[in-house]
């Protein structure tokens, strides 16, 4: 039944209209994922009011395929301009960026179309096939379980900063202060706020996140005078990675590691409501660095393509994965997705259990359009990647213009506030000399996404278990996720090769253990 339910839903795209549909869609989802600060989630807001006049299936099958769209294409400006055209870019920008500034573009480029769409591919299927069994693992969890994944996550975090692991704990808390500016989640009084309407509102991510990669690395590039792309010549590369329809079966052999564990992971982070692919990337960035060779996870963060495919792979089975409780529970899986939950609701059609058994011709057309549109990824990795090989040929001053005037132009574009340009730039003098000093920018980033995340099931729970700490340990999943956490946190403290660490291990009788 899935399987001729499926060719159902092909048979619907495959319609002249809804196949015009489903290309202009994926073109709108590529570039709204590739410039900086127009990203899939403003994109799909802003196609909702055309979805008024199209079938409910092409609709929401138009919105889905920006979705998928657009996650991918975050990573072309992250490794082109360390811009991350999207959140779920991130950790892209570790290892992408630097392969293109050792003359790997290509190779970057090729890698990161190959892995979203194989993760992409792989998290699709899974949600066809076993939306319901996910559905019931998301339902048994709660609070405690949601705060201790991404206590786990944060405590991910420490493991990506430059080789010192204090100064990425302090990065990634300084972020996770920075989430707390604004409105109490659950009384709703405001705090850290000194009086400003501003801050009433929160530390937006966007504006943060485009100061401290783009801005930062403009002022790095004027400052030293260097290429902002990588002037390498990588035309020794074999010419299958980016010159044939198809990625070079070599890919499947060098990746097959992380293409097999972070698309499933990246599939169960997605059906975790709220969680999203920016946290499924997280994870699969610091999963693949213990997937790969010690050789290779020493080189993580330097250009190593492993650290672009891990979280490629993970993201994009993270985006397929945000449709199982948006189908089968009504709950949205990450922003994107509750906008779509939006669009569900405008044609009178409300997810949950039923939605496959009620909805099987639109629920199967989704699946369908998922599996189309990183399959069209993947056969279109000889014309993106050639496309972006270009921009070598433009002027290093043009260049420099063209990501100050996107960066400006993504930052005020994300609540039309002429302080977040401000507040851009502010982040973005700062993320530069934090570099200059190794402090690494990216753990900061992610302890300001995943902290108001983590912040309300911490309070929620605590509510419910009157103040009780034993509510995360008396529950055996949660459980085991916190000591997880508490493990990943102090083994690497315990082994950093710093002063802090020296003292760590002395304490403990550990002088000999160095990292």
């Amino acid at each position: 039944m899935i399987i001729e339910n499926l060719l159902a839903g092909f048979g619907n795209i495959l319609t002249p209209f809804n196949l015009l549909l489903f290309a202009v869609a994926i073109t709108l989802g590529m570039l709204s994922g590739a410039i900086p600060g127009m990203n899939g989630t403003m994109t799909v807001v802003l196609m909702i009011p055309i979805t008024y006049v199209l079938e409910p299936a092409a609709g929401i099958m138009m919105l889905s395929v920006i979705y998928v769209g657009a996650v991918y294409a975050g990573s072309i400006s992250a490794i082109l301009f360390k811009v991350p055209g999207a959140p779920e870019a991130i950790m892209t920008t570790l290892d992408g960026y630097p392969m293109n500034q050792q003359g790997k573009l290509r190779e970057a480029i090729s890698t990161a179309v190959f892995a979203s769409a194989f993760g992409g591919i792989v998290g699709t299927l899974i949600l066809t096939f076993f939306s319901p069994m996910l559905a019931e693992f998301a339902i048994q969890l709660s609070d405690p379980e949601f705060f201790a994944v991404i206590l786990l996550g944060l405590a991910l975090v420490s493991t990506i900063g430059a080789g010192n692991v204090t100064k990425a704990t302090m990065m990634m808390s300084l972020g996770l202060f920075l989430g707390v500016f604004g409105f109490d989640p659950l009384t709703g009084m405001t705090r850290f706020t000194f009086g400003s309407n501003y801050l009433a509102s929160g530390i937006n991510f966007i504006p943060v996140i485009l100061g401290v990669f783009a801005f930062s690395e403009v002022l790095k590039q004027i400052q030293s005078g260097g290429s902002l792309i990588g002037t390498g010549d990588d035309s020794n590369l074999d010419n299958t990675t980016s010159g044939s329809i198809f990625p070079p079966l070599g890919y499947f052999k060098r990746f097959s590691r992380i293409l097999s564990v972070n698309s499933v992971l990246g599939t169960l982070i997605g059906v975790l409501p709220g969680a999203g692919a920016t946290t499924g990337a997280l994870f699969g960035y610091t999963f693949g660095q213990r997937l790969v060779p010690k050789r290779v996870r020493e080189k993580f963060g330097t250009g190593v393509p492993e650290g672009v495919a891990a979280p490629e792979t993970a993201n994009n089975a993270a985006c397929s994965g945000a449709f199982v409780p948006l189908l089968t529970l009504g709950i949205p899986g990450s922003a994107t997705t509750a906008v779509i939950l939006a669009a569900f609701i405008l044609h009178g059609i409300r997810p949950g259990p039923s939605l496959i058994s009620t909805q099987g011709p639109l629920v199967y057309t989704i699946f369908a359009a998922l599996l189309m549109a990183n399959v069209a990824i993947l056969l279109m990795n000889k014309p993106i990647v050639r496309m972006f090989l270009q921009v070598r040929h433009i002027p290093r001053e043009l260049l420099l213009t063209l990501i100050m005037v996107f960066t400006v132009v993504g930052a005020f574009a994300t609540r039309n506030i002429v302080v977040d340009i401000w507040t851009m730039m502010i982040f973005g003098i700062a993320g530069y000399y934090l570099e200059k000093y190794n402090y690494s920018v990216a753990p900061m980033v992610i302890g300001l996404v995943l902290g108001p995340l983590a912040e309300p099931s911490l309070r929620r729970s605590l509510t419910k278990a009157s103040g009780d700490w034993m509510v995360f340990l008396n529950r055996p999943i949660s459980a085991v996720l916190i000591i997880l956490a508490i493990l990943t946190f102090i083994i690497p403290l315990i082994m950093d090769s710093t002063q802090f660490g020296d003292r760590i291990r002395d304490r403990l009788g550990l002088a000999g253990v160095e990292q």
